[in-house]
This record gives structure tokens, C-alpha cells and sequence, in this order.
């Protein structure tokens, strides 16, 4: 019938080379071009699979055969493991030294600058990271507490004002702007919101609380409003390198002229037709305005492809050239062989379902694994249908993105007790673990919260409080493991470090297994999440950094959060085109 999918006789696979033996192979003249390059600002445009890692790493084993010393060279990265596996073959290729080279996240260096340097602008080394859900948690209290959430028409909520506000600070926008591109329908609220965010911003200094943002806010203000502490700041590097550049926003961007204003001693690696992160805050302007942000800029592109065939090069180098504004470049590549991209047509979604199934089971049947294969789409919510089916004919798959590990309410009702004991002035973890408490509700836990900020947030003020009497066994349970604690920091000092955090695990567990099990008819799959988040947490020095490396790459599974080991099952990769990328 004309309305069903066809089957096609399955292709001749190709086994794409593996980067790993790039190591030792000779680079190409664009590739060694970038690599050999001086000390002024660089710019190197990489298209798709033309080996930017490759160049990335040769370049920081360069600067260290150069005599560059190691620890003053930063590469920065979107990834902790995109750092971590840079590094780590950057430390093959030089030897140990490689291993001194500082790497990580803009938000993992952002906060260990100001662990180091933030006391001499008024920020306690003792501030604790709000994830995106406390930051949103705490964005709810404000609104409560001003009153606005009763309003008689609809007030923005709390994940709104949230990404209203976080947009806001990664783009420079000003408010009332924002909402006229995105909520029209709340420019009505705009002097409520200002305030509202006046108010979040000053319960984060008082309860001692940074977010996300903040990270890299505050990194910038440091290098922008005081010269000789920004001086002290750049002053650690001689030379910094950026990696997916075209993914940066104004504010990481302010923070790289802050770092290099001295030394101009900058490479970035970035595509502009790979700019796919403006929901983000990213802004593709910063790699199209780069040379004019860093005068006398050199330019290298690298346009020889090692992943993809003729064909594929050909219709992106087609669809690209329609873009208005971009550096020139065309995709070529010396690998032969494979078959044109396929453009096939549904009436419907059923029936596009049907041919991605088949095809999925033909590719298999003529001896793909399905691990080999993968199905991607714009937004999770587009690959329900698809799921759907193949659960119906048994095919195994795991799809990219969903629900974090950190996400689950019950590991998050574990570290907001960590949270307390590390802060005792972090409100939104008092508010999540009162509620958790029986006979605790919304007024009761916020009239507490309140005694305690007037009693200044002092970690014994919850133990002397007076409950109301249907919650004076939960008071009185609560107060005693918070104190236990507390203790503990005292009492473990000889202990070793790893080991504190993981008996701090089993002493909340001790009060909290209980409403899991009160809380959930199947608590088992829960509790053994906590089993792992307790062995995990015995690898971290103090509860301190255990929080923050949580807060600062949030794992999407224990396994994930052990480190991850590649999986032996044969499944089908469901993700969308972002959660791929990279």
C-alpha cells in the first residue's frame, strides 16, 4: 500500500576511525597552523568532525613543550569529563606534566576562584551552591513571603521567575524586554517582579546561598570593579583556552577579556553553524565578534571532515550556505564510500513511527547492534509515539535526558540535610526537610523558619523552639539527628575525611528510611539509591565539597555519579539533538 513505510536492504557499515590513534598521527597543515600558533588571540573555526579535540590537546602539549609551565595554562570546557578526558590525553602526549594543567567547567574554575579569592569582596568561603530546583524553591519562598502568590490574576511561577531571572543575568537583557519577547501576558507584573527578585537576591546573601548564575556573576564583577583583585585573578594564567566557543554568553565572554585583558594570550575552538544553545543564554554573536573584541585575532579553520561521508558533508555544506551570517567554509573530507542522506516523508506519526521501527529491526537483523543506532528529535516530549512501540515489540532502549538522578525527591530530601548541617542558614533545604516531618505543614514549617532568622540562623535555635503538640515527636526527632550532626564535625576529627560524610549518610537514614517507606508503596529501588549516594559519598574530602560537586555536574544516574562504566547491554539510544551534541 502507498501509505506504508518501505523497507530498504540494509548498507555496508563503515567503522569510523577512533580519535584515540590521532594521538600519535601527524596533524593536518590547518590542524598543526593552530597547534604552533604564537601568543596573541587565536580563533579557530572547526567544523563538525574535523578534529578539534585532537588540535585542542596538541595545542596545550605545545605550550608545555614550549616551556609554558602547566599549572598556569586553563582550558575550559562545557563538561567536567570533556575537561577530564582532554587532560588526560594531553598527559599522554607530554607526560605527567600534562596532569598539572588547571581544566574544568566555567562554573567548576568560577567557584573554585571564588572559594579562593571571594572573602576579599565580601563573599563567606562558606557559601553553599543552590542547585537549579533550590534556586527555584527559593525563588517560591520570595514570592510567598511578598505576598504574590494570592493574587487574584495569575502570577508568574516559581520556574518562570526562575528562567525569567537566570535569562536576565546570562544576556544582559533588561526585564521589561524580556517580557516583551517571551510573557506578553505578565508585563502587567513587571514592578512585582523586580522587587520579587530584589528580594530573592538578598535572601541569597543573608542565608548565605549562591546559584548558578551567581558563579560566573561574580567571578566577572571580582575582575571588572576591583583592578588588583582581578589583576590576582588573571595573573594565575599565561594562557587560556576556551572549547565550543559558540556556545558562550555575554557574561563568560566578559569573563574572558577580564582574564586575558593582560596577556591577550587566548584560543578559542568553536563552530558557528553548531550554535544551538539561545534557550540557553548562549549568544552566537560572541564568535562572529570575536576578532573585533580581540583586535588583531588570528583566524585558521579546519574544513578536512573525518567522520562523515561525501554525502553527508554535501547536504550540510547545502543547508548551512543559506545562513545569513557565518564564517565561510566548506566541509570536505578524503573518506569514500557510504550512500546519499535519505529524505523520507509521513503522512502521519503512526507511520513514521512504523518506518523508524522497522528500520531499526532491519539494520539489527542484518547484524548492527542496536547500540550502534540512534534515534534523535528536537524535544523530549516528541518521542512518546516511538516508545510506546518499541516497548510493544520488546525493543530494549534508553533514552537521554528525563528525570536526573538529583532530581529524585529522594535524594534531594537527603542532601538538604547534609545542606542544613554544612548551612544552618540555608532556607530552602530547613523548608524541604520540615515538610518531610509529620505533623509539620506549610505554616507550621514557615512560622519555625521565621523563629530561627530571628535567632539569627544559630544551629542550636531549632532545638530550643516549641513545636506545635502534633509535631513535637517529629521536633524533637529532627533536633536530635541535626545535633548528632553537628557533633559529628567535632567528634570524627581523627576520622578519615571520606568516611565522615558517609556516616553522616547513615545517620540521617536513621530517621528518614522511614517516611520513604511511609511515603512510597515501593521504596526499594529509592533506598538502594541511597545505599550508592552513601558509597559515593565517602570518596569526597568534606561534606563541603561533596555538595558543591554535586551542585556543579549533576549526574544523571549512580552510575553516572560513580563515574560511569560502559554498559554491556545492547540498547537503542533514544535523545534529543541536544542532549547528543557533543
Amino acid at each position: 500500500m502507498p501509505d506504508e513505510p518501505r523497507l530498504y536492504r540494509p548498507r555496508e557499515r563503515e567503522v569510523p576511525a577512533r580519535d584515540e590513534p590521532s594521538l600519535v598521527h601527524a596533524l593536518n597543515p590547518e590542524q598543526e597552523r593552530a597547534v604552533a600558533f604564537g601568543d596573541g588571540p587565536l580563533l579557530v573555526i572547526a567544523g563538525a568532525g574535523t578534529g578539534k579535540t585532537r588540535t585542542l590537546i596538541h595545542r596545550v602539549a605545545h605550550l608545555i613543550e614550549r616551556g609554558v609551565a602547566p599549572e598556569r595554562i586553563l582550558l575550559l570546557t562545557f563538561t567536567r569529563r570533556a575537561a577530564g578526558e582532554m587532560l588526560s590525553r594531553a598527559e599522554r602526549l607530554v607526560g605527567p606534566s600534562g596532569a598539572r594543567v588547571h581544566g574544568g567547567t566555567f562554573h567548576s574554575v568560577g567557584h573554585r576562584l571564588l572559594r579562593q579569592f571571594g572573602t576579599a569582596a565580601g563573599l563567606p568561603a562558606d557559601f553553599t551552591i543552590m542547585d537549579q530546583g533550590d534556586a527555584q524553591d527559593l525563588m517560591q519562598l520570595a514570592r510567598g513571603a511578598l505576598g504574590l502568590a494570592k493574587s487574584a490574576k495569575r502570577f508568574p511561577k516559581k520556574e518562570t521567575l526562575h528562567y525569567l531571572y537566570s535569562r536576565h543575568i546570562n544576556t544582559e537583557l533588561p526585564i521589561d524586554e524580556l517580557l516583551h519577547r517571551e510573557f506578553p501576558q505578565f508585563l502587567e507584573y513587571e514592578q512585582q517582579i523586580m522587587g520579587l527578585f530584589a528580594d530573592y537576591t538578598l535572601r541569597k546573601q543573608e542565608r548565605n546561598l549562591v546559584d548558578y548564575d551567581d558563579l560566573l556573576l561574580f567571578w566577572a564583577t571580582m575582575l571588572e570593579a576591583s583592578p588588583a583583585l582581578g589583576a590576582r585573578m588573571a595573573g594565575l594564567y599565561d594562557h587560556v583556552l576556551v572549547d565550543e566557543y559558540q556556545d558562550t554568553n555575554l557574561l563568560q565572554a566578559r569573563i574572558l577579556r577580564g582574564m586575558c585583558e593582560g596577556h591577550r594570550k587566548l584560543t578559542v575552538v568553536g563552530d558557528d553553524a553548531q550554535s544551538i544553545y539561545s534557550f540557553r543564554g548562549a549568544h552566537f554573536r560572541n564568535i562572529l565578534d570575536f576578532p573585533r573584541q580581540f583586535p588583531g585575532t588570528t583566524l585558521v579553520t579546519l574544513a578536512q571532515n573525518y567522520r562523515s561521508t561525501e554525502g553527508i558533508l554535501a547536504l550540510s555544506n547545502t543547508l548551512i550556505s543559506r545562513a545569513e551570517e557565518r564564517f565561510t567554509k566548506d566541509l570536505w573530507t578524503s573518506r569514500e564510500g557510504g550512500e546519499k542522506p535519505w529524505l523520507v516523508t509521513a503522512k502521519d506519526e503512526a507511520q513514521q513511527t512504523r518506518f523508524v521501527v522497522d528500520r531499526v529491526l532491519q539494520l539489527h537483523e542484518g547484524g548492527m547492534p542496536l547500540r550502534e543506532m540512534a534515534v534523535l528529535f528536537r524535544a523530549g516530549y516528541m518521542s512518546a509515539d516511538l516508545e510506546i512501540e518499541l516497548t510493544n515489540r520488546k525493543i530494549p532502549f534508553e533514552k537521554w535526558g528525563g528525570l536526573k538522578f538529583l532530581e529524585a525527591a529522594h535524594v534531594k530530601d537527603v542532601l538538604a540535610f547534609l545542606r542544613v548541617s554544612d548551612n544552618p542558614r540555608d532556607e530552602v533545604s530547613w523548608y524541604r526537610i520540615l515538610m518531610l516531618m509529620p505533623g509539620i505543614g506549610d505554616a507550621t514549617a514557615r512560622g519555625l523558619m521565621a523563629s530561627m532568622e530571628e535567632r539569627s540562623w544559630d544551629p542550636d535555635a531549632f532545638t530550643h523552639l516549641l513545636a506545635p503538640p502534633r509535631a513535637r515527636d517529629a521536633h524533637r526527632a529532627l533536633a536530635t539527628l541535626l545535633r548528632q550532626l553537628r557533633g559529628a564535625d567535632q567528634a570524627k576529627e581523627g576520622e578519615e575525611a571520606g568516611a565522615r560524610v558517609a556516616s553522616d549518610i547513615v545517620a540521617i537514614r536513621s530517621l528518614y528510611d522511614a517516611i520513604v517507606k511511609e511515603k512510597y508503596d515501593r521504596p526499594e529501588a529509592r533506598l538502594a539509591d541511597l545505599d550508592q549516594l552513601r558509597t559515593i559519598a565517602a570518596s569526597y574530602p568534606s561534606r563541603t565539597t561533596f555538595l558543591a560537586a554535586l551542585a556543579l555536574d549533576p549526574p544523571s544516574s549512580t552510575q553516572d555519579l560513580a563515574g560511569g562504566s560502559e554498559s554491556e547491554s545492547d540498547t537503542l539510544v533514544l535523545s534529543t539533538v541536544h542532549s547528543a551534541k557533543g
